[in-house]
């Protein structure tokens, strides 16, 4: 897989530093049962990193030092890892909100047969993803089958409430877009999304997230070994606004690899660009217990410009029509 930091590193951008933290971004581990072309983790079901019980439990003190932090927890299919309930349901008792980033179809897995079933008595919110809303565009980015099968874990979510009123579980959507280009407004995207899933399949969710497609791991690669990674970096140069800059992810989150190191997003922990603070070439988590990041500084590179382009873009969608 071609390296894509070497090309980043030497695309200057703004300078952004950290404000208060809200969210608590975990990567439990790189296996999933999928392994998708648009991938910015190069997760696969070959990987075999994965976040230990020791590392689970820094995770819980953190949180209960900082009670306002939500935990969002992501990999990989993060419901494989064996601390992933555990620190779920250690979560929810300390009444904090708890967001898991699902495949769909990591609920028909052996296994995980209850799973779905779980998140609902925990009311964990679900982001999940659906590049699409078309079977072979789905199929053609995250592989034969998988858009059926994210159909049916999508009207069993139902089943149990999710993405219906009043229920109080939330479930959104996550669409990227299939190559280099920028994702279409949110907005008008979403109403599509819920007219073609509920005519077709009866389907129901709160609200679709855009993100764009970050230049770095599987994808980056990608667009190495087609010639088209210089004009992908263009086109989010060309569309960076400067307004974006106040909403990026980065300014409110820390991302937490399998192993405990700190990063200032989930992007820069996959470039292996770990969080700065004074001396320390790595911060683990159990560094931060009681420490305070608010004004420290954000490490930057090309690659985030992909989260400044156009509406803007990041792990709750785009940022223009979110501050709106």
């Amino acid at each position: 897989m071609h390296d894509t930091w070497p090309l980043l590193e030497r695309i200057p951008f703004p300078a952004i530093r950290r404000g208060r933290l809200d969210t608590l971004q975990i990567n439990v581990g790189y296996r999933c049962n999928q392994s998708c072309v648009h991938c910015h983790v190069g997760a696969s079901p070959h990987r075999t990193e994965e976040m230990s019980a020791e590392v689970a439990d820094t995770v819980l003190s953190f949180l209960e030092r900082r009670r306002g932090a939500m935990l969002d927890i992501t990999g990989g299919a993060p419901e494989l890892n064996a601390n992933f309930r555990r620190m779920v349901v250690s979560a929810r008792d300390m009444g904090m909100r708890v967001m898991d980033r699902c495949n769909l179809t990591v609920l028909e897995i052996e296994g995980q047969e209850d799973l779905a079933e779980f998140l609902a008595a925990q009311q964990v919110e679900i982001v999940a993803s659906m590049p699409c809303y078309l079977e072979d565009n789905v199929d053609r980015q995250r592989g034969k089958g998988v858009f059926d099968g994210s159909i049916r874990g999508l009207q069993r979510l139902n089943a149990l409430g999710y993405g219906r009123d009043g229920t109080g579980l939330t479930l959104n959507l996550v669409y990227n877009p299939q190559g280099p280009s920028l994702p279409p407004p949110q907005e008008a995207l979403e109403a599509d999304y819920k007219r073609v899933l509920g005519e077709r399949y009866g389907i129901v969710f709160n609200r679709l997230y855009t993100l764009a497609n970050m230049p770095i791991q599987r994808f980056g690669s990608t667009l190495i070994s087609k010639d088209q990674f210089e004009t992908y970096l263009d086109t989010l140069r060309h569309a960076h606004l400067d307004a974006n800059l106040n909403g990026v992810m980065c300014r409110s989150l820390i991302s937490v690899d399998w192993q405990g190191f700190v990063f200032d997003c989930d992007f820069n922990q996959m470039l292996d660009l770990p969080l700065r603070r004074g001396m320390q070439a790595r911060v683990r988590l159990a560094d931060l217990l009681d420490a305070d990041l608010e004004g420290n500084p954000v490490r930057v590179a090309g690659h985030c410009y992909g989260c400044t382009a156009g509406q803007g873009s990041s792990c709750g969608g785009a940022l223009k029509e979110a501050a709106e």
